[in-house]
């Protein structure tokens, strides 16, 4: 059964039909022609498909796009201003944070996501003081990024380039 729904990606309200059993991933990337979040798994575990949405990370291979019909998606080529990019992605080009590169989109969205949990206190399993404010702290970056896998193991510059984007 198919179904008309609308996104607004990265700033362009698109309206697309499609099968009720499509992922937003499948939608993005093969009825958009939106390449910026990666097909990894397909199963999420890896986090290549790392959008945004309204804001808050989202698995694009796990979500059906028919369930987020008039949704605000935000890719990594979506982040930034025109020709300036977003901090996260001028510290991770800063910090040498990726390799092959493969990843990177799904990293820069998770890491932009994280940072937004982290600057409204939201706590992790490793947040040492649940009373105090949350910071982003090597092993706070290093648990909020655990569900983006890396590889090339670019980890260290990785982690190295939230927090010199971080506030």
């Amino acid at each position: 059964m198919d179904s008309t729904i609308t996104l607004t990606v990265d700033g362009e309200r698109r309206e697309l039909t499609v099968d009720t059993r499509t992922t937003l991933l499948d939608a993005l990337r093969d009825r958009l022609g939106v390449y910026a979040p990666k097909k990894g798994c397909d199963h999420g575990q890896c986090g290549s498909c790392t959008v945004l949405m309204e804001d808050r990370r989202v698995l694009a291979c796990l979500s059906l796009a028919v369930a987020h019909d008039g949704a605000r998606v935000t890719t990594a080529a979506g982040l930034g201003d025109g020709d300036e990019l977003h901090p996260v992605a001028g510290a991770f080009l800063d910090e040498d944070a990726f390799q092959c590169g493969y990843c990177t989109p799904g990293q820069i969205c998770s890491a932009v996501g994280m940072l937004s949990e982290v600057a409204s206190g939201w706590l992790s399993h490793v947040t040492e003081d649940p009373e105090g404010p949350v910071e982003a702290t090597d092993a706070e970056i290093r648990e909020r990024m655990s569900g983006n896998l890396c590889r090339c193991g670019a980890y260290p510059h990785i982690v190295a380039a939230i927090r010199r984007a971080a506030p």
